[in-house]
């Protein structure tokens, strides 16, 4: 499919992987974009949801519109987590599925494996266990949408991919403390420490834990492969093959924020999944994807996008001391 002649539909454009994705389409030559926001077309209603499909009639659909967040906001936003995500794609695939969409691409998570899955993660594994608790509602969720796109696409020869994303971090994420992912959690805590002089940074769990990161350009350039050359619903993985300890991360954060102090882990709060990293394998062959950015260079380019974005002492002195990158979310 040359996607640069195509109408596309991106759900979640105003959001932090969504704006990536949008660059990065503009950047391969597609005129045809389309991304309304929320207070236009609520997407957990669905006669909002059938009003959107039949205003755009897109060839394309890119589904980025998500209830997510760190494991604090899993905790307080369980029931949100599975409404949400459910009502949402679940509607808007059926809803492309009559207007005769041509393909329907669903951001996936890796928070749908199993809790203990062997390393590094099989995509022929995603069905072999229930997912870690704190996770499991979103990653559940998710799941059904797979299980749909794939009914679809044996009833009605639907073309849906999916691909199950790593966890992932760059310039415009949520730097919330409590309710963001770890990486833009991590970088503000150290950053706000090392400006006050604290001697101690507290990072929840245990910090045994791994995780793999993806940087959002890197993601973008997947998701715009997949649309191009995929056209059947067995997920894929998407991520960079490695893995890290949540204790490895935040030393090197540290480092690159010029903190000088200790690291606390608290091992009261939840680790969530042990381990996570992805066989990419699938990713390589069917897409000829691999990501190209470190994370130590990714770190770099969060790092800086967000002491960019902090307020100025001038900004300061008039009451704005809100970083403009905070965007604080709660359950409905």
């Amino acid at each position: 499919m040359e996607l640069c002649k195509k109408r596309i539909l991106v759900t979640g454009g105003g959001g932090f992987l969504g704006r990536h994705v949008i660059a990065r389409l503009r950047a391969i030559g597609c005129q045809k974009v389309l991304s309304p926001r929320r207070l236009q077309f609520d997407l957990t209603r669905e006669v909002e949801i059938h009003r959107l499909v039949n205003a755009y009639r897109p060839h394309v659909v890119i589904h980025l519109a998500a209830a997510v967040g760190g494991i604090g906001r899993h905790l307080k936003c369980a029931g949100e987590f599975v409404y949400q995500n459910v009502v949402m794609g679940c509607q808007l695939i059926e809803a492309c599925r009559r207007v005769r969409a041509e393909k329907f691409l669903t951001a996936g998570t890796i928070c749908a494996y199993p809790k203990v899955t062997p390393v590094p993660f099989n995509e022929d594994d995603l069905w072999n266990g229930y997912p870690a608790e704190v996770t499991a509602p979103y990653g559940l969720a998710k799941k059904i949408l797979i299980v749909q796109s794939e009914a679809y696409y044996q009833q009605y020869g639907f073309k849906a991919i999916n691909l199950l994303l790593a966890n992932l971090y760059g310039p415009g994420d949520h730097f919330d403390t409590e309710n963001g992912h770890v990486i833009p959690s991590l970088i503000r805590r150290f950053v706000e420490a090392a400006q006050h002089g604290s001697e101690t940074v507290t990072v929840w769990g245990s910090g045994t834990a791994t995780r793999e990161f993806l940087y959002a350009e890197d993601a973008a350039v997947a998701i715009s492969r997949a649309a191009e050359h995929l056209e059947t619903p067995a997920p894929i993985n998407i991520g960079t093959g490695k893995e890290t300890t949540i204790a490895d991360l935040a030393r090197m954060i540290a480092v690159k924020t010029d903190f000088r102090g200790s690291i606390r882990f608290d091992a009261s709060r939840p680790d969530g999944q042990p381990r996570r990293c992805l066989d990419i394998s699938r990713a390589k062959r069917l897409l000829s994807f691999q990501a190209t950015t470190s994370l130590s260079e990714g770190l770099n380019r969060t790092i800086a996008w967000y002491r960019s974005s902090l307020p100025t002492a001038a900004q300061v002195q008039d009451g704005k001391t809100r970083p403009p990158v905070e965007r604080v979310r709660k359950c409905a």
